[in-house]
C-alpha cells in the first residue's frame, strides 16, 4: 500500500512540474556553429599580428631613407621607419604604464568598498 501512495505522490509531482518546463522556450540548436574557446581567440590574434607584421615589414623596406632626429639632449641620424617604430613603441609604453596605473586605482577601490 505504501508503494501506491508513493507512486501516486509521484505522478502529482510530476504534473506539477510539467507545466513550468513547457514555459522555457526549446533551446535553439546551433546548425553547425562552433562555440569559441580561447584557442581560437589566441589563433586569430596570432594571424592578425602576423599580418601587422608583415605590412610592418614592407613600411620599413619603403622608408630606409635616413633623417636627423633631435630629443632633448639626444641629436642623431637613423633611418625614417625605425624613428616612427621607436616613437610608436614608447607611445604603447606609455599608454600601458597609464592603463596599469588606472587598472590598480580600480582594484584598490574595489577592494575597499569590499571591507
Amino acid at each position: 500500500m505504501s508503494n501506491d501512495v508513493r507512486d501516486t505522490q509521484n505522478a502529482s509531482d510530476d504534473q506539477t512540474k510539467a507545466p513550468s518546463l513547457a514555459a522555457r522556450p526549446p533551446a535553439k540548436p546551433d546548425r553547425g556553429r562552433t562555440p569559441r574557446t580561447r584557442t581560437g581567440t589566441a589563433w586569430f590574434g596570432i594571424c592578425a599580428a602576423a599580418l601587422l607584421s608583415i605590412v610592418l615589414i614592407i613600411f620599413m623596406l619603403q622608408n630606409t631613407r635616413g633623417v636627423r632626429v633631435h630629443f632633448l639632449w639626444m641629436d642623431g641620424s637613423l633611418p625614417l621607419a625605425l624613428a616612427l617604430l621607436i616613437a610608436a613603441v614608447g607611445a604603447a609604453i606609455l599608454t600601458m604604464v597609464v592603463g596599469a596605473a588606472r587598472i590598480t586605482q580600480l582594484r584598490l577601490l574595489a577592494r575597499r568598498q569590499r571591507r
